[in-house]
């Protein structure tokens, strides 16, 4: 019985010291975003990593903050996956496919089932 404890106690130990990979959902300026990459730099988020930038939005300068600051981002759009559900569905697998922990609507205007 000991050993599942111990097992179980170095699993969790292992997990609360890696950072938290954070998405940011985004749709426009990025005013948000720039908030979070700046307070994350600065040391003011610090049990989490903003790993994903994903927009709803083509044009969206957001896109441009996230490359700059060197955080993979990309659109998608409901055109792009003809229509809501499979603007879903590709938001989950992307999301999904990277492991992330915790998701941020950012100024994400969009409405999601």
């Amino acid at each position: 019985m000991s050993n599942a404890k111990t097992e179980c106690a170095i699993a969790t130990s292992e997990r609360s010291h890696a950072k938290a990979k954070i998405a940011v959902l985004v749709s426009g300026g990025g005013t948000n975003l720039q908030a979070l990459i700046d307070a994350e730099k600065s040391g003011i988020i610090k049990s989490g990593t903003i790993s994903l930038v994903i927009s709803n939005k083509k044009s969206a300068y957001a896109l441009e903050r996230a490359a700059n600051a060197g955080i993979e981002s990309f659109a998608i759009t409901r055109k792009s996956c003809g229509g809501q559900e499979g603007f879903e569905r590709r938001l989950i697998e992307e999301i999904e496919s990277r492991n992330i922990d915790l998701i941020i609507m950012a100024g994400f205007m969009s409405i999601l089932s």
